[in-house]
């Protein structure tokens, strides 16, 4: 870490003096710029070249949406505001093909188009993401643990669909998903305040208070600050020694510093601080079974949960503290602008859970197993099965990224951008299970191991054929702890170091109506990670010095038609890229004999690289406030990194499976039917299965990876409708209403929930009333199937013209009961349940927006006209120049003829 610290800085110094001292090197981009232009804050003008554009950079050039030639949609800060939403999850209801897996507070799981592979948990460091995220131009990305990034002062979120691995590299093989902050600005002083009050129906009440300040320093710099706190309501009630109401209340608070140095027009520098700490005091757990509270204990135990209830010894805890800092520089030369990213993340993460079902489940196995032969042993061991059990797993992350690249500007029909990419992440994960006094529980049974077992050559520290002369093992002993501490029945250290260099680019050419884009990433990965575990529960594996490599090429290829400006037809091939890895061991020690076998020879195996082709067809037309996007896309996904449960061992594996393929369609409408009514339309169906089954049958039925099969998290069909209308309140200000519906179709949380008999487990039982412990074979739970859901939310405002706002909403009007995840100990031994959404939301929000402009560019200079030149007037009226000549008069004309002889005059 210290050499990660070290080197950032020196980079971070050393590009802030090259970009003063030269101009290789420069800030925030003048495409960004462009683009902050375009979508400012909501109570500014928008400068926009069209009606309704919005302006992203998803191609690292500022452009519209309809003029990018694949799929991307754009969230911007009025619509986040109008949705209310404080998660990428509430985001995401309104994103076409977009969804995101609920697996606890900050534990998220991004896929795009229906490429997932399952439930990662907590313990599964090794596994990369397949959505790639970013933070304005810093990579953010960590599988599991997306940083859960207030929304507040964003100018817009960008979900690019398809892989991305071209610009964005590996963990983009879904797609990518940009946060882009308001950046700060030189002619502007401006700022922005909110306050929001919420109660969630049966639980308490939330608050939070947020503001962004911008201040022009001098005509070449400006500070953009932004501060924020939420509390978030809790909703979900504890029963058991832990009794509590709304246990899973939470907070987020942080704060970002941007500043902007533009000593002229060419060069810009942005240095920024942005650090955040979040947490919850429990998780959104709706727990329907056990181990000490099921329909095999006794009362009041059996009867007290259900929905929105969750059974607990004590209080669990979350915690994620992230520190991110970096400088983007660029240089504009005119045909081309220099970029430079230079980003370091630091993060500390907390998952404190109560594991006294998961630790109990292991104590019952123990007691169960010599019950006949030894019930007073048995006893003794089960005595212990009530212990509070606290599973505590840590992770550290330090992550530097350097990125380097040139891209042509301006609006000529050859574009371009191409430059090379380097991280270094130090990722130190940690996993405890203290639990003060079960080494009695452990001893006792390693005893019996010792004394009553037929292999006692393996498992006594001393062997005799004279029962009396062994010497048992004792969690004391280096074979059983490895070195971790003692009541602590598990323990495992794994860290990883993962570097990654890659070269990008991409170019395109239009001629006439078409455009034709070809581009590739050449990449090399090296990962290096140790694993060392101790415990009872625990193989004792010490594992130094574990290897992965990869090295490849991912090209892209786009065909776009554009026969007017109103609508445009693209074709896109593209490649996408996931780094493989090497399974953790299991945890033999807990395995049932049947679990040891199917899983055993898969532990410490290796897993290949995933790769995808996709393969689209898109359309795009804009005209007189109609929008209309949509894609038709097909994936071929080869060895696809299926993360699987591997039962009673409380273990994860990741297996590949050589060919499955996601299928849909995605579309996006919008119009303006009526003065002041806005709707909106999204939607996507998705057909996403494996194409292969794995060869064991056994293993086939286990994990669900069968031909035809769903891929897990993923909804066949996902839809949202929104309407707004709004008139002229008085003089002074707007008044508005907003409705929208969100429908998501059902899921499963892991492959072989879909399989026959799924939801009938060997459930494990201990009364804490009477002592009394078991097992119930086959007690059938019902479908594993995630239903269906629908949200309905509504809202309404008034906006006055000096810049106060106040909305009221409601979030969840009919308090559905949604299913996010399904939640699972040991297999399904220890506990299940479901991670579940929020309930009734109703609050007000107030807000108030303020601004003026300052350091304006002067006004052009106005040039008199020259003066009228010397004239003169001429006889005839004429008006000439005073050098020129006067026409001649006409000549007079001829006296009249005389008058004829004798004629009297």
């Amino acid at each position: 870490m210290g050499e990660i610290m070290r080197a950032s800085a020196a980079l971070l110094i050393g590009t802030s003096m090259l970009a003063v001292a030269s101009p290789a090197v420069a800030a925030q981009t003048q495409q960004e710029a462009a683009a902050q232009a375009a979508n400012p804050q909501p109570g500014t003008q928008p400068r926009q070249i069209e009606e309704g554009a919005i302006i992203v950079t998803a191609t690292k050039r500022a452009s519209t949406v309809q003029d990018v030639p694949f799929s991307v949609n754009a969230q911007t800060q009025a619509d986040i505001q109008r949705a209310n939403a404080q998660t990428i999850e509430d985001i995401s209801r309104n994103v076409a093909g977009l969804t995101v897996q609920n697996l606890g507070p900050g534990q998220s799981q991004v896929s795009v188009r229906g490429v997932s592979a399952g439930q990662i948990v907590r313990d599964q460091p090794g596994v990369k993401e397949q959505v790639g995220i970013y933070l304005d131009e810093s990579v953010i990305s960590l599988s599991l643990f997306t940083p859960d990034f207030d929304l507040f002062d964003l100018n817009r979120v960008e979900t690019l669909r398809g892989p991305q691995g071209t610009l964005f590299g590996s963990g983009s093989v879904g797609g990518t998903i940009r946060y882009i902050t308001n950046q700060p600005r030189l002619e502007r002083f401006e700022g922005l305040a909110e306050a929001g009050l919420s109660v969630a129906e049966g639980g308490d009440i939330g608050y939070d208070a947020k503001a962004a300040l911008n201040i022009p320093i001098s005509n070449v710099a400006a500070v953009r600050g932004v501060l924020y706190y939420s509390h978030f309501p809790g909703f979900i009630d504890s029963v058991g020694p832990y009794s509590k109401k709304n246990v899973n209340d939470g907070q987020r608070y942080g704060g970002r510093l941007s500043l902007l140095l533009q000593p002229n027009d060419s060069l810009k520098i942005t240095p920024r601080l942005v650090w955040q700490r979040a947490s919850a005091n429990g998780f959104n757990r709706e727990e329907f079974y056990n181990l000490f509270d099921n329909q095999f204990v006794s009362a009041p135990s059996g009867t007290d949960l259900g929905k929105r209830k969750q059974y607990l010894l004590f209080g669990e805890r979350f915690r994620d503290q992230t520190y991110l800092t970096d400088i983007t520089a660029s240089y504009d030369f005119g045909p081309a602008e220099l970029t430079s990213v230079s980003s370091y993340m630091h993060r500390d993460i907390l998952v404190s859970r109560d594991a006294s079902a998961l630790t109990g489940s292991v104590t019952v196995s123990f007691a169960s197993a010599f019950l006949a032969d030894d019930p007073t042993r048995s006893n003794l061991i089960a005595a212990q099965t009530a212990l509070p059990s606290n599973l505590r797993d840590t992770t550290g992350l330090d992550q530097f990224t350097q990125e380097l690249r040139l891209a042509s500007t301006g609006n000529g029909p050859f574009q371009w951008v191409f430059g090379g990419f380097y991280s270094h992440v130090e990722r130190e994960y940690h996993q405890r299970l203290p639990t003060p006094g079960y080494d009695v529980a452990a001893n006792l049974f390693l005893e019996e191991l010792c004394f009553d077992q037929p292999q006692a050559s393996a498992t006594c520290r001393v062997n005799n054929p004279i029962v009396a002369n062994r010497i048992p093992f004792t969690t004391a002993d280096r074979a059983i702890s490895n070195g971790f501490p003692l009541n602590s029945p598990y323990n495992a250290d794994l860290p990883y170091v993962i570097k990654q260099k890659a070269l990008f680019g991409e170019a395109s050419y239009k001629f006439n109506q078409f455009k034709i884009t070809a581009g590739g990433r050449w990449y090399d990965f090296k990962e290096r990670r140790n694993f060392i575990s101790g415990g009872i529960f625990s193989n004792g594996d010490t594992r130094i010095g574990d290897r992965t490599k990869s090295n490849g090429f991912s090209p892209r290829g786009i065909l776009s038609w554009e026969p007017n400006r109103n609508l445009s037809v693209n074709a896109q091939v593209a490649k996408g890229f996931r780094l493989g890895g090497i399974n953790d061991p299991l945890n033999l020690p807990i395995c049932t004999a049947a679990d040891r076998a199917i899983y055993g020879p898969f532990t410490s195996a290796t897993y290949k690289d995933e790769t995808l082709w996709n393969y689209e067809a898109g359309v795009k037309y804009s005209r007189r406030g109609i929008t209309f996007n949509a894609a038709a896309f097909h994936n071929e996904i080869r060895n696809l990194q299926v993360t699987v449960d591997a039962g009673s061992c409380s273990s994860r594996l990741v297996f590949n499976v050589p060919k499955a393929h996601t299928t849909g369609v995605e579309a996006e409408f919008s119009a303006r039917p009526l003065p002041g009514l806005d709707v909106s339309l999204a939607g996507s169906v998705i057909s996403s299965e494996f194409d292969s089954t794995i060869d064991n049958p056994i293993l086939a039925t286990r994990t669900g990876i069968r031909d035809g099969n769903r891929l897990p998290t993923v909804p066949k069909y996902q839809v949202a409708l929104s309407a707004t209308y709004g008139q002229r309140f008085n003089s002074a200000a707007d008044w508005y209403v907003n409705g929208s519906v969100q429908r998501v179709g059902n899921r499963f949380t892991q492959p072989g929930d879909q399989e026959p008999g799924a939801g009938i487990f060997d459930s494990l039982f201990f009364d804490p009333r009477t002592g009394a412990f078991g097992s119930r074979p086959n007690t059938n739970f019902g479908s594993l199937k995630l239903p269906a859901y629908t949200l309905v939310n509504l809202s309404a405002g008034l906006k006055w013209d000096n810049g106060w706002e106040t909305v009221a909403y409601v979030k969840n009007l009919f308090d559905a009961d949604p299913k996010l995840s399904l939640d699972r100990e040991r297999g399904g031994r220890a506990r299940l349940g479901y991670n579940i959404g929020q309930p009734r939301i109703i609050g007000l929000t107030v807000r108030k927006s303020f601004g003026q402009s300052t350091y304006a560019p002067p006004p052009p200079v106005v040039v008199p006209p020259p003066p009228p030149p010397a004239t003169q007037t001429c006889a005839d009226g004429s008006v000439i120049d005073a050098a020129a000549t006067c026409p001649a008069p006409p000549p007079p004309p001829p006296p009249p003829p005389p008058a004829p002889s004798g004629e009297r005059g």
